[in-house]
């Protein structure tokens, strides 16, 4: 079975480490969302301005093409997928996605944040994307996991969990 995957969570709580482990567990291609970001978008959020919802409108359909070209083969992709609208974009272009959610406490967040000097998002940023945080629903079914584990552990427990839910 291939799996489409969405690794989400705020900036800081370690998609990129855990989503790279899983999509070479799993044997799968992985994308980092913020290779999808146009220049503008990058521009803004250097400057420490949080994007708009129009902001991140072209950004979401450019993701939600790259899982709708992988529904046969699969593949990983981060995103932080802030707001069930935008979660709702992605699955209304690739229905078969799964989510992982990577939640972790603010401060451990932002502690890992200010850790990544030369991220185009500053760590003065990590506040209003907690402030915008919608966490999946129940009938998401999203994968539900707590930052505070090893990256290794993230990606062991969300494939056992991807390997045993349809």
């Amino acid at each position: 079975m291939s799996h489409l995957v969405v690794v989400m969570g705020v900036s800081g709580a370690g998609k990129s480490t855990v989503g790279t482990r899983i999509a070479a567990l799993l044997g799968l291609p992985f994308r980092d969302a913020d290779d999808f970001h146009p220049p503008a978008n990058v521009a803004k959020m250097t400057r420490g301005e949080a994007l708009s919802d129009a902001d991140r409108a072209p950004w979401l359909d450019a993701i939600g093409a790259h899982l709708a070209a992988h529904a046969g083969s699969g593949c990983v992709v981060t995103c932080s997928a802030l707001k069930r609208a935008y979660r709702d974009r992605l699955r209304a272009a690739a229905p078969w996605l799964r989510f992982i959610f990577l939640s972790g406490a603010p401060a451990l967040i932002a502690a890992r944040q200010a850790t990544r000097p030369h991220h185009f998002m500053p760590a003065s940023l990590v506040a209003s994307q907690f402030a915008t945080l919608e966490p999946p629903a129940p009938d998401e079914r999203a994968i539900l996991l707590d930052v505070a584990a090893p990256a290794e552990i993230l990606a062991t427990n969300a494939i056992a969990i991807l390997r045993s839910t349809p």
